[in-house]
């Protein structure tokens, strides 16, 4: 049975053997969910419901288990190839994590029933964006958290992505742009929540070479276009009796 649909763009051939590779799960996963995790400004919620939107095949499972420590672990993927894989990444790492097929514009999930929600390089994927954040909002739990960690246009709409990967250019957006979107749906966060990490890979024009032979000094945060964006947004208590 297949869960993949208009709203969400396949990966290609290249995509999907680039999401198992050790550079994927050390230099992008592990540095994405270790900075995630810098960014909270309260303390974990403790025994907690982790939803990981977008799993793949499942290389974050081990990381998420080890930086936060939940009490149930969901991965929710719209390829029932992807899911697969996931389940047999759980049953290697000797982890229980519950797989669902299921589309980030309909999850399969009931209403405040997560404390965590992942979002890793997830978004790019899909075109109903509004849809899906709409969704994280109504699956998180008032006080819960959306982990929210994407790369922006600047680096999506170059060459080489566009060459090696597949994605709906129509929706691709800056990081201020990523941003407001959140923050419209409802979400809560200040500038200490955000992230805008400039990484080597993520700069498709000259993969930072200049700066790595120190032959130019990067560019500060507000004089260059971002390429990546990671942001701890919480879903407000307002409402809790």
């Amino acid at each position: 049975m297949s869960y993949l649909s208009d709203t969400y763009v396949e990966e290609t051939r290249f995509g999907l053997w680039f999401l198992r590779s050790h550079t994927w799960q050390h230099r992008v996963l592990r540095v994405a969910i270790n900075d995630l995790r810098s960014l909270f400004s309260e303390p974990l919620p403790r025994d907690a419901v982790l939803l990981d939107a977008g799993c793949g095949q499942g290389k974050s499972f081990q990381h998420l288990h080890q930086t936060f420590a939940p009490q149930r672990l969901i991965g929710v993927d719209a390829d029932p190839h992807s899911l697969s894989l996931s389940n047999e990444e759980a049953m290697r790492r000797c982890m229980d994590v519950e797989l669902i097929g299921s589309d980030c514009a309909t999850l399969a999930v009931p209403d405040s029933s997560v404390d965590l929600l992942f979002c890793h390089q997830t978004f790019h994927h899909l075109v109903e964006q509004e849809r899906a954040l709409a969704e994280f909002y109504r699956v998180l739990k008032p006080g819960g958290y959306l982990l929210f960690a994407e790369s922006t246009e600047a680096y999506i709409d170059t060459w080489v992505i566009r060459w090696l990967f597949r994605h709906p250019m129509q929706v691709q957006k800056s990081a201020d742009g990523y941003l407001a979107m959140i923050r419209r749906q409802g979400f809560e966060f200040g500038p200490h929540n955000v992230s805008y990490p400039y990484l080597w890979w993520s700069r498709a024009k000259d993969f930072g070479l200049l700066e790595r032979l120190g032959l130019r000094q990067p560019k500060p945060i507000g004089q260059r276009e971002e390429t990546l964006v990671n942001v701890v947004a919480r879903k407000p208590l307002e409402g809790v009796v």
